[in-house]
């Protein structure tokens, strides 16, 4: 056969399985977008991501940095040609052409005073043209902001998807400022537990310190660096979390300097699994149940009586209990105090439920088994794995020395 020939058919072997991968490679392309839906579904889906990536910047508010990175997505999902976001203080970010900056401030201000959204016409810019359709953010029944949308022409569409726009924009930031206040009020609820500890706890602790001082000078200097470990770890300003071990030293702390007071009256079982020390909890919800236990618990029992501390390791989670044999509570009071009643009693109960409830989920609040006369039993259960819980200090060991009765 000719060398032509041979050289002919080669072309044509090649040319045919260029053919056929053309036709696969548009079938696939076919079938991948008969499996992104239909255009209503695209667009959905579209708007929807558009929305989620915007959403993650504005719940600190419309300030320059967060419109910055929220205008892009929100412009896109507009369709306009520029977009700009003022703030309540005036300042305007614009994604698009900058020389829209001057008008969108002024649009801004009287949508904002107004509490209405406003269109404009003919807008002069630079050598051209274009229309603009302004809507205020409104959070709580006051402006926190606006966004001016320009296009050439304004149509209707864009105006009502910038009204919209906007309202969803004012969720947004009312779920940072709930974010925050939620912030706000375990700050609260951590001071109110530091206020539980002072009056109570120090005056007791500084009558059973001076009682030493002449008869036992070693132990009245040893219960001073407890109570001052203990004070320094209570009062502390830094810290929204902390981990098992040094919650529980310093409750070793309290409950040494509270034997100096109850003396053989006060025995303490620990039952610890090292595995959940470095498991991270929220700041002062174990200490308080200890306190709430020797103070509502032990301490108008005749005899005095026990608690048992125990932390153990159940899989993804850490489970922690404090019990006692003391007085009790009684259900129905138990009931009104977790409800938020009965102020100024078993307040470190009602506090820990409630911050462990918002931090973890409703389903993490605290389970108490009592009856008057029957002891009390305070479970928790945190998840041992908390990625971005920072504590205020980490590699604190709790001493096992021998100095609690075991």
């Amino acid at each position: 056969m000719p060398e032509s020939m041979l050289l002919a058919a080669a072309a044509g072997v090649v040319a045919g399985a260029l053919a056929v991968g053309v036709v696969l490679l548009l079938r696939r392309i076919v079938l991948a977008s008969k499996d992104l839906g239909t255009d209503v579904e695209r667009a959905t889906y579209q708007t929807l991501h558009l929305a989620s990536r915007a959403a993650k910047h504005l719940r600190g508010g419309v300030g320059e940095d967060d419109a910055i990175r929220a205008g892009r997505h929100l412009r896109a999902l507009l369709r306009c040609e520029s977009l700009a976001i003022v703030d309540p203080a005036g300042l305007v970010t614009v994604d698009g052409d900058e020389a829209v900056r001057t008008v969108a401030a002024r649009l801004a201000a009287e949508v904002s005073a107004s509490g209405r959204a406003q269109v404009q016409r003919r807008i002069a810019i630079g050598d051209r043209e274009t229309d603009a359709v302004a809507a205020p953010i409104l959070s709580g029944g006051r402006s926190v902001g606006a966004i001016v949308a320009f296009a050439a022409p304004v149509r209707a569409g864009l105006v009502r998807a910038t009204g919209e726009v906007a309202d969803w924009v004012a969720a947004q930031v009312e779920l940072g400022e709930l974010d925050a206040s939620r912030a706000a009020l375990a700050e609260a609820e951590v001071r109110a537990l530091r206020a539980q500890i002072s009056p109570h706890f120090i005056y007791n602790s500084l009558n059973a310190i001076a009682s030493f001082i002449n008869t036992d000078p070693a132990q009245a200097r040893e219960l001073v660096l407890e109570f001052a470990d203990f004070t320094r770890y209570s009062f502390r300003r830094h810290g929204d979390f902390t981990t098992v071990a040094e919650e529980l030293r310093s409750i070793d702390s309290y409950l040494r300097l509270e034997r100096a007071r109850f003396g053989d009256r006060l025995k303490v079982t620990l039952q610890i699994a090292p595995e959940v020390l470095s498991t991270v909890v929220p700041f002062l919800s174990i200490q308080p149940l200890v306190e709430n236990a020797v103070r509502h618990g032990l301490e108008s029992k005749e005899g005095g009586g026990r608690i048992t501390i125990t932390a153990e390791d159940s899989g993804a989670f850490a489970e922690l209990s404090v019990e006692d044999d003391g007085a009790g509570i009684d259900p129905e009071t138990l009931a009104a105090v977790l409800a938020g009643g009965s102020p100024g009693e078993h307040v470190g109960l009602r506090n820990v439920d409630a911050r462990l409830r918002q931090v973890y989920g409703e389903e993490h609040g605290l389970v108490v088994e009592t009856n008057v006369g029957a002891g009390t039993l305070v479970r928790l259960r945190v998840p041992k794995s908390q990625p971005g819980r920072v504590t205020a200090s980490a590699g604190t060991a709790l001493r096992t020395d021998g100095r609690l009765d075991r």
